[in-house]
């Protein structure tokens, strides 16, 4: 009889572990994805700002403008760029490191080049509303792959390290107005770079507009909007559901092991 009951509460504990192993794996498998995929998406968007021509992200338009001066191919830019700013952070601080760093530094580059190549050679010259159409499109995806991105932690750029380690570990200020710095050093070396290697005031928009303006001050507040409406409850909700899921599983395998220790009683 103590034999059957201990066989039994080792069964339950061993059901348990294994449901709690099995949601552990499905959460990182998740967010291993979030974080993948808001990367990607975040070039797409990219991609679509580039067609807008209105002004990228601060990051974006030192890059256009440090591809301009070095004309090799972005996408073998931007990992020589990051791995730059890849040595910072395993100097200062390596905690920020994660797959989502790992996915900016080798193909978040790549994918820009490819997304600008394929949205210039569908619409090679873009009219007015196309542009504001590619402005708005590119601007929404960039918010909501953030926000899945952010929302996975799973590692942050190598840029975004540099503001956090700036204001975290140096203690310089808030990352608020660390950011704020950086974007603009970042904003005037980009326009720099771009004039001295030959570009025009007319086409310095397309680099350094109002819609660098935009994701500078704007798309934070975007951002954790889409935090709360759609990353969350993306990463969270289904979990809840496989929770309340397991819980009846659970509640049915446990029904039968009291069942099984009712009737071992009876002999």
């Amino acid at each position: 009889m103590n034999a059957l009951r201990t066989m039994n509460h080792l069964n339950v504990m061993k059901v348990l572990n294994n449901l709690r192993d099995w949601n552990h794996t499905e959460h990182f498998y998740k967010k291993a994805g979030m974080t993948t995929g808001g990367v990607l998406l975040c070039g797409v968007g990219v991609g679509f700002l580039k067609l807008a021509a209105f002004g990228v992200d601060p990051f974006q338009s030192f890059m256009a403008g440090l591809n301009a001066f070095i004309p090799i191919p972005f996408g073998t830019l931007h990992i020589i760029v990051s791995i730059c700013l890849l040595t910072f952070m395993l100097a200062f601080d390596r905690h920020y490191i994660g797959l989502g760093t790992i996915v900016n530094l080798f193909l978040l580059g790549y994918v820009i080049d490819y997304s600008t190549e394929l949205l210039q050679a569908l619409f090679p010259a873009p009219v007015f509303t196309v542009r504001v159409l590619a402005f708005f499109i590119g601007i929404g995806i960039m918010c909501i792959s953030s926000s899945f991105y952010f929302t996975a932690d799973m590692g942050v750029s190598p840029y975004d390290a540099v503001a956090l380690i700036l204001s975290n570990k140096w203690h310089i200020g808030t990352f608020k107005y660390v950011r704020i710095c950086t974007d603009l050093v970042c904003i005037s070396l980009g326009c720099t770079l771009y004039l001295v290697s030959g570009g025009s005031l007319k086409s310095l928009a397309a680099i350094a507009g109002f819609g660098t303006i935009i994701t500078a001050f704007f798309m934070g507040s975007l951002i954790e909007f889409f935090n709360q409406t759609l990353a969350q409850p993306f990463l969270n909700g289904q979990l809840v559901w496989r929770r309340n899921s397991c819980k009846r599983n659970m509640s049915h395998r446990i029904r039968i092991v009291l069942y099984s220790r009712s009737y071992a009683s009876r002999f």
